[in-house]
């Protein structure tokens, strides 16, 4: 096995001759930006916003970029509340135009991009273009429809060779392109090598380390996931290079295998020159506090895994950060380091200091899973065996698109006298401005960070405002939530009172969005209270969706809204108290008197599928759920099933479009496997998941169940494995496997099978999977009579009494604001007793 370089955080002496080059063309528009190739720029408009210490000027600045506009290019201003007061403005491109700027050749730079789709005229959620710089295309095809509410920055690292950089933009056929903000500045010399580490597998044999080029940085970055692993969030005011770290516990594949581990105390043992080695100090690999949190392993001997999204047969740069923050002593913590389950690294922490920062690079190309793989495993004979991770980082590697074109100064290589000599003096004379600048910008210089992941929610954080933040111009998905229900809106003082001022005793559920309480209005009706906590994973984006889909859309199996609270800090949810509670709480009852038979998971199943059906076909435009799972359908007293949370929800695509694209939400073990791929959400993406919740039903067991042996962990994949050898009745729940008919399973079966193809487009619609478990209902019930084992596809022949199901009607129009407008429809079904449904506990729901 190759031995893999350890990358110390060691920091190199300070070069006060490349200090003072840095500013040897210095600008003086604000005092915040030291270099003339630093620029952060505020698009379309001429007045300069102030954001998180960084000054972004107006277009109109002098000392800006040379801007290279289409005649049809005009800026649009939007007025309502808006994320940042950046997305108040935006420059529109109706043809190819650019922005062009003076750089320092042969430094890699920071390029942001910064959309956001607010309200206006044009919708500018419907714009479709492209981005190039020099040598590189940034952005294909790439549709705005995500770019709402909170907005989104990409992020790259690209190295500029020549002293003019264009970053283009290329609105394709009949759209439009924009941007809101730019930033573009140089990043630490050392911060990504030039030469590194290949690791290449084949199957589970073939794999090692080689040496990938010794000229990585002819490349071009983007910036996927940057993780800080056993902590929290990582903002962009604490990171020294304005970077976003996001908690990794989505993606933890194992957490009963982890804890979560913070420094034993003390400091980080860095470099004493570390504050004034200048713009090539290693400081910024990562910024303390990633490395002073981590995940160990709970016991010393247990794996750890986390599995990323990435795009499939692609190369991507690797970056995992360690500390050991848990001993005193050094040289007790030997570990081993695996991607897609292939020793990797032999002798992780090789002679580190205890508290000493250190990193592994290596570049990897994804098989076709559309996820990377990484395990760091005890080594059992060391000293003290555990294994721990502080830091991960991912980007995909661009590679050049075309050669990059020479400057016109590039072939002028006569300088005249008077320029040599000028240069002179200026640099001697700007040495003792730079000196001072340098002292002092290090002491305020905060940049903006960078939003660099499209696959995590991000946190909304409560506002301070007495009055409802829902009526007074609040977006959501980037336009102002129109037409809220004001009837459903309860006082805090009433929900204090119906929960007993939110008492302990009275919880009845716990999720990522908070505490659920059972309480009693003042009119008798016993609620459940969903209350939200700060820094809770579902934030105000997931509140507003889900008022916003309850409180127009009735069906006797999607459960009712009666009311919210949004005052102060406050955001809380009021549903009709659920008996019976979650699917998955009946499904894993222990009280023998309450488990459910065969033909009522049958009903649970249908009820669930109708009201999946309705939201796809039956409100406008469509609804997608995003996180159908057992503890989103809920049970009454009489085990109606009502399918809850709609916090994910989305509008479903237009009808020129098949797919809305967006970013991977959703709850693991249940996601779809191509829209975790492709970032492309569809309908079927919900087939899928019910098709977990199927075999769910069928085994009575978890979808993701990390304690079975590797081939057993995930419900969908075991149990098409099980189908396929013929052996699916062997981990039937036992506790119903004498009751179900064989072609009632048989027919059942099927129906799972089809909802978990790979491909959405071999899913049948909910409406297809509707009929297929009615029809098996009728099996069980003995409506139909059939030999066993007979082909239940040839069903076309039998007669039997099967719900209509077909595409209703759209009911409303979309409006054009967003992607979450949904008409008031009624379902044909419900009965004077359905005006209100509702949600109760949920045990582990986001």
């Amino acid at each position: 096995m190759p031995t893999f370089h350890l990358h110390k955080i060691q920091h190199s002496i300070f070069l006060l001759a490349a200090f003072l080059l840095q500013f040897s063309s210095l600008h003086f528009p604000s005092l915040g930006y030291v270099h003339q190739d630093t620029y952060f720029i505020n698009c379309g408009s001429d007045i300069p916003v102030n954001e998180n210490n960084n000054v972004y000027i107006g277009e109109s600045n002098s000392n800006y970029p040379k801007k290279s506009f289409s005649s049809n290019s005009y800026s649009e201003s939007n007025q309502s509340t808006v994320p940042s007061p950046l997305y108040q403005t935006a420059r529109i491109f109706h043809s190819e135009s650019s922005y062009e700027f003076t750089t320092e050749p042969n430094n890699t730079y920071m390029v942001r991009l910064h959309f956001f789709s607010f309200s206006s005229p044009i919708n500018l959620y419907t714009a479709k273009f492209n981005v190039s710089v020099p040598g590189f295309s940034l952005l294909q095809n790439f549709d705005a429809k995500n770019t709402t509410n909170p907005g989104l920055i990409k992020e790259y690292f690209v190295k500029i060779i020549r002293q003019k950089f264009k970053i283009t933009f290329t609105p394709q056929n009949s759209s439009f392109a924009f941007v809101n903000a730019i930033e573009l500045f140089t990043v630490p010399t050392h911060l990504i090598p030039d030469s590194i580490a290949r690791f290449t597998y084949t199957g589970s044999t073939g794999r090692g380390l080689s040496t990938y080029s010794k000229n990585f940085l002819s490349r071009a970055l983007e910036t996927k996931h940057r993780l800080n692993v056993g902590g929290e969030n990582v903002t962009r005011q604490t990171d020294n290079l304005s970077r976003e770290w996001l908690p990794d516990d989505s993606y933890i594949t194992d957490p009963q295998n982890a804890k979560d581990s913070p420094f034993f105390g003390g400091t980080l043992k860095r470099d004493p020159d570390d504050e004034s080695d200048g713009p090539n100090s290693n400081k910024y690999t990562a910024p303390d506090v990633v490395y002073q949190t981590a995940k160990e392993t709970l016991n010393g001997t247990n794996n750890i895994s986390w599995s990323v999204p990435v795009e499939k047969n692609t190369d991507h740069f690797l970056r995992l950060h360690f500390c050991d923050i848990f001993n005193q002593q050094s040289l007790l913590t030997i570990f081993f380091l695996y991607i897609y389950d292939n020793l990797v690294i032999s002798t992780v922490n090789d002679g580190a200091d205890v508290s000493s920062p250190y990193y592994y690079d290596v570049v990897v190309r994804s098989d076709g899973s559309g996820l990377l793989k990484v395990s760091v495993v005890p080594n059992i004979t060391s000293a003290k065996p555990n294994a721990f991770l502080n830091g991960l980082e991912l980007m995909k590697v661009i590679e050049s698109s075309g050669p990059i074109p020479l400057d016109i100064s590039d072939s002028n290589s006569k300088i005249s006298l008077p320029v040599v000599v000028g240069s002179v003096v200026g640099g001697l004379v700007l040495v003792s401005i730079a000196v001072v600048l340098f002292l002092w910008v290090s002491k305020i210089r905060k940049q903006k960070p960078v939003e660099n992941s499209e696959w995590l929610p991000v946190r909304a954080t409560a506002g301070g405002s007495s009055h409802s933040r829902l009526t007074d111009g609040t977006t959501i998905q980037g336009s102002p939530l129109p037409n809220i229900n004001l009837g459903l809106k309860l006082s805090l003082l009433d929900l204090q009172f119906a929960t007993e001022n939110f008492d302990a005793k009275r919880i009845i559920g716990k999720g990522g969005f908070g505490n659920v309480y059972k309480g009693v209005l003042k009119n008798g009706m016993t609620v459940a209270v969903k209350r939200s906590e700060p820094g809770s994973g579902q934030g105000l984006p997931e509140f507003q969706a889900e008022i916003m889909v309850l409180s127009k859309i009735r069906h006797r199996h999607l459960v009712s809204l009666i009311g919210y609270c949004d005052e102060r800090y406050e955001m809380i949810l009021v549903y009709e108290y659920m008996e019976k509670g979650t699917l998955r709480d009946s499904l894993y009852s222990t009280n023998l008197t309450n488990i459910l038979t065969w033909k009522q998971r049958l009903e649970i199943c249908i009820g669930a599928a109708r009201g999946l059906h309705y939201l796809h076909k039956g409100a406008a435009g469509g609804i997608i759920h995003r996180d159908v799972k057992s503890t989103n359908i809920l049970l009454d007293e009489n085990l109606v099933a009502k399918v809850a949370d709609f916090g994910l929800s989305r509008s479903g695509p237009l009808d020129q479009h098949s797919y809305v694209s967006t970013g991977v939400k959703g709850t693991f073990g249940y996601l779809d496997p191509e829209y975790f791929r492709s970032q492309q959400l569809t309908e079927k993406s919900d087939v899928y998941s019910f098709g977990v919740v199927l075999l769910e039903v069928l085994c009575a067991r978890t979808a993701i169940d990390p304690s079975l042996p590797r081939e057993q962990v995930n419900l969908a994949e075991w149990g098409i494995f099980c189908k396929d050898k013929g052996i699916l009745e062997d981990i039937i729940d036992p506790s119903i496997k004498g009751q179900i008919e064989p072609n009632s399973l048989r027919k059942f079966s099927e129906t799972v099978d089809k909802c978990l193809q790979d491909d959405g487009s071999d899913r049948p619609s909910m409406g297809d999977v509707l009929w297929d478990l009615e029809y098996a209902l009728q099996l069980q019930r003995g409506a139909v009579h059939r030999e066993p084992h007979e082909d239940s596809s040839s069903s076309a022949s039998v007669s039997i009494q099967l719900p209509n199901v077909r595409r209703l009607p759209s009911l409303s129009t979309l409006t054009e604001m967003d992607d979450m407008s949904i008409g008031m429809v009624n379902d044909e079904s419900n009965s004077a007793e359905d005006s209100v449904f509702s949600q109760l506990k949920i045990d582990d729901a986001r």
